[in-house]
């Protein structure tokens, strides 16, 4: 504050001084226009005519919004990959039952060689088993044999051997072999009235028929 004379009574007044300290917005300020800064704004932008859109911009935007066709040479290649994964599929399916014909067969092959080794075997024991039925039939089948005996016919019937062949059987010319033939009235079909040797089988497969003499009816 300064010292002035003061006019009207001579006498020295203090003048006071107000100063403004807030900050002014100088980017508020050049944004906010007078009226009539408005006024000459509007005024100028009526008077020039509004911008058309460019054509370019619009046939962008109608391009934008059809979808794009697909090309001849695509469609061509994408049938031509069609048609090539029918076929490896259809190979596929081919080499797959193959396959599965393949190995059916080798497994009936293996069984049937299996097979075949077993009755090989067990014909060449039939001989051994004659014996041993003759030996019990004579009563001869005792002490330490017999457990010998039992334990073969074990083994040889957990192999598959089956022995048939009983008396009073019907006679089967596929399974018994007759050596004598008589007439009986006490039969009313052929019927086996005493077994010689027995006979085996080993599943289906026949090693040996039995040995019989058959009875025919009168």
């Amino acid at each position: 504050m300064t010292a002035t004379d003061d006019e009207n009574d001579g006498r020295a007044t203090e003048r006071v001084v107000i100063r403004d300290r807030r900050k002014i917005d100088a980017k508020a300020e050049s944004k906010a226009p007078t009226a009539k800064g408005k006024a000459t704004v509007g005024a100028h932008r009526a008077a020039e005519p509004e911008d058309e859109p460019e054509d370019e911009a619009t046939v962008t935007a109608d391009d934008a919004e059809k979808p794009e066709e697909p090309k001849p040479a695509l469609g061509a290649e994408l049938e031509a990959l069609r048609t090539e994964l029918e076929e490896r599929t259809h190979d596929l399916q081919r080499v797959t039952a193959e396959y599965a014909n393949y190995r059916k067969r080798v497994d009936r092959d293996r069984g049937a060689a299996a097979e075949q080794t077993t009755g090989a075997v067990l014909t060449s024991l039939l001989p051994v088993l004659d014996d041993i039925d003759r030996a019990r039939e004579h009563g001869d089948l005792v002490g330490p044999f017999a457990s010998v005996a039992e334990s073969l016919t074990t083994v040889t019937g957990k192999l598959g051997l089956v022995a048939f062949g009983e008396k009073g059987d019907p006679f089967d010319p596929n399974r018994h072999e007759a050596v004598a033939h008589q007439t009986s009235a006490d039969v009313t079909e052929p019927t086996c009235v005493e077994v010689m040797r027995r006979g085996y089988s080993l599943g289906e497969r026949l090693l040996r028929p039995a040995m019989v003499a058959v009875a025919d009816p009168e």
